[in-house]
């Protein structure tokens, strides 16, 4: 959305798009609670952590804001998988570049050798874990989730040199219970399960939104209750429909969006009867 239209509606930015600013986040009660247990034992103890549920359920959303306040912490180190479904020799590629390291995919003892080191040296000196947040984890081949539980395990599995946490839909889960992935799923310390949303906190979401966006007469309270209602519990609907309809009252130069716009969008339409002879 350009800068005329956001300055029509009176916003700072478009309240519906995925690449909002954090502060425009919805922030629920246990998305906090999961962020603190991480912040405060997590990084210090090392482990694995566990985000899981369905699409558009708030699973990368908790790791925007995560990553946020490990960012904002003192001598914290934060790397974030882009490629989890890469197999070993691009993951230890990642993972060099990440650290800061030169690894050679052809010589797994070295990168091994060297990742861990430069791991020890940050506890030592920070007395905290690096940690690694990986989105999308139900796409990772078994063989780079085990290799992360070796590299992140040391003295007989008695200390813990990396901080993980996963995020993945019920796939993931699914994975996790297979034979060669159970050492892996004993170890996860920390868990978030993203559900369905109620109404009410569907409302929550959408009243947050429009606030940080500079604008909470936007929407009609009838259109907020109607598309909390058709959204299926689904944040990630709530905002597809939201955004579709601000596009539509843009088009249509609409000052407020309501519910007659609603129907007008995304009614279906009855067929005619046809005649017959």
């Amino acid at each position: 959305m350009n800068n005329n239209l956001l300055a029509r509606y009176g916003l700072k930015w478009n309240p519906f798009a995925t690449d909002i600013p954090t502060e425009a986040l919805y922030r629920q009660p246990k998305v906090e609670s999961f962020c603190w247990r991480v912040e405060q034992n997590l990084i210090r103890e090392g482990g694995f952590a566990l985000i899981s549920g369905e699409p558009g359920t708030g699973k990368s959303v908790t790791l925007r804001l995560l990553a946020e306040r490990l960012n904002a912490m003192r001598d914290v180190s934060v790397g974030v998988i882009s490629l989890p479904s890469g197999r070993l020799a691009d993951f230890y590629r990642e993972m060099g570049d990440l650290f800061g390291i030169e690894l050679s995919p052809h010589n797994r003892w070295g990168g091994f050798t060297k990742l861990r080191e430069r791991w020890l040296a940050h506890m030592d000196s920070t007395l905290t874990r690096p940690i690694l947040l990986i989105d999308e984890a139900q796409e990772a081949p078994s063989a780079v989730l085990n290799e992360l539980r070796l590299l992140s395990s040391a003295d007989f599995d008695s200390r813990n040199l990396l901080s993980v946490v996963l995020a993945g839909d019920k796939r993931l889960l699914n994975k996790l219970r297979q034979d060669d992935l159970l050492p892996l799923g004993s170890r996860i310390r920390t868990r978030l399960t993203t559900e369905y949303a109620s109404r009410d906190e569907l409302m929550g979401c959408l009243k947050h939104r429009l606030h940080s966006a500079g604008n909470a007469a936007l929407m009609t309270p009838e259109l907020m209750v109607t598309l909390c209602e058709h959204a299926l519990g689904n944040y990630r609907v709530l905002t597809a429909l939201a955004s579709e309809l601000l596009n539509v009252a843009a088009e249509r130069e609409y000052t407020q969006l309501d519910e007659k716009l609603y129907f007008e969008c995304f009614a279906i339409p009855v067929p005619s009867k046809q005649k017959t002879a």
